[in-house]
């Protein structure tokens, strides 16, 4: 399993013209086969901070989602956005268990 986690920022006054295209992304992101899990929170202590949070199943369905439409529109919109910083760690997970 692969985690992906980590923030972007935008001008916390761009929020509302940014919720449509995440809202899209997040949709076709989370109907990918592989994907597992995807999420994006506005962070209540930082406004125009997201924190992002993704699990996919293996490298290939990581590469494909990468390489998908949505996440090129998704990329094309940061310029307008304001989008500019963004941190993205990825952690490999050898063995997951159940609590």
């Amino acid at each position: 399993m692969l985690i992906l986690a980590g923030s972007i920022r935008l001008p916390a006054d761009r929020l509302d013209d940014a919720r449509p295209v995440m809202e899209r992304m997040i949709a076709a992101s989370r109907a990918e086969p592989g994907c597992l899990g995807y999420s994006f929170a506005a962070d209540l202590l930082e406004p125009g901070l997201i924190r992002i949070f993704e699990m996919f199943t293996d490298e290939e369905a990581l590469r494909a989602h990468s390489e998908s439409a949505h996440m090129q529109e998704w990329r094309d919109a940061w310029e307008a956005l304001g989008i500019g910083e963004r941190q993205i760690t990825l952690y490999g997970i050898s063995r997951v268990e159940e609590r």
